[in-house]
């Protein structure tokens, strides 16, 4: 693995890691699930920003660019209704959103593909689907 690989593969895991870490402080939390969920919009800003420069760092590398773009997709998503318009299930279905294709990216990178998730690498299309619930 290059430098630069090398460096976006850790970039995509401390993403990864740090979106989980979000969801799940997000699933801990004491309220109800109809009540808003109220998102650090700071800290997401600042992961949005480093999950977009992996983004454009990715560009050249065709099998992990896809799963990025879906990843700043779905934080833009997140983002645009954040904080506290999003009731906590959604905001948990964002994060999920958001935590799988940067799996996918860091799998790729490292060259586990399909162990990753312990299932077939899903295409962009497939996983809107799958997000949409079709």
């Amino acid at each position: 693995m290059n430098a630069e690989r090398s460096q976006l593969y850790y970039a995509c895991v401390f993403l990864h890691v740090s979106f989980q870490a979000i969801q799940h402080s997000v699933a801990c939390s004491s309220s109800q699930d109809d009540t808003p969920c109220w998102l650090d919009a700071q800290t997401m800003s600042l992961l949005l920003r480093e999950l977009q420069r992996c983004r454009r760092q990715a560009v050249p590398l065709k099998e992990v660019y896809p799963s990025l773009d879906t990843a700043v997709y779905h934080c833009g998503l997140l983002m645009a209704q954040c904080p506290a318009a999003l009731h906590r299930p959604l905001c948990q279905h964002h994060l999920e959103a958001i935590i799988t294709p940067l799996q996918e990216a860091a799998a790729q990178l490292s060259g586990k593909v399909n162990q990753a998730s312990g299932s077939q690498v899903l295409s962009p299309g497939q996983r809107l689907r799958h997000w949409l619930g079709w």
